[in-house]
């Protein structure tokens, strides 16, 4: 559950999300201050905006068993994997057209827990089922092939 804490005055605010049964692993934030989450339990990708405490969700391409792990954001684009699904895979999501693509991870990723982007604009992945690291490299807002 989202939740924030006021410095002055060390109030404690929480923002319930839709579903009780939502368990973000990793959270990501945007230029403009969105905080997305990933719902592993229940396979969602999920946006809350602590300016006015509204939360959106939308299905991961892979569905309710995709179990989101690892996330990260490069300008307002969020990129995450998709745990449940053999090979892993990596999810680009463009908030403004809300479409999904998708990628399979050429060393099958094993479980992508923690992802970060570079400050050239690419991706490093913690394949860590695989102990391996993976570069994606991102060009045009893209995954290169």
């Amino acid at each position: 559950m989202p939740g924030s804490i006021d410095p002055v005055s060390m109030t404690i605010r929480e923002y319930p999300l839709p579903d009780p049964a939502a368990r973000p692993r990793r959270i990501a934030i945007t230029p403009d201050d969105a905080v997305w989450y990933t719902d592993y339990a229940r396979g969602y990708l999920g946006r809350f905006d602590p300016a006015t405490g509204q939360v959106r969700e939308w299905l991961s391409p892979g569905g309710k068993q995709s179990l989101p792990y690892g996330i990260a954001a490069i300008g307002d684009i969020l990129w995450y994997s998709e745990s449940g699904v053999r090979p892993n895979t990596l999810v680009r999501f463009d908030p403004r057209s809300q479409a999904f693509q998708t990628w399979v991870i050429p060393s099958g990723g094993g479980v992508v827990r923690n992802m970060m982007a570079t400050r050239s604009g690419n991706l490093v992945l913690a394949c860590s089922g695989v102990n391996r690291v993976a570069l994606v490299e991102v060009k045009d807002g893209r995954a290169a092939p």
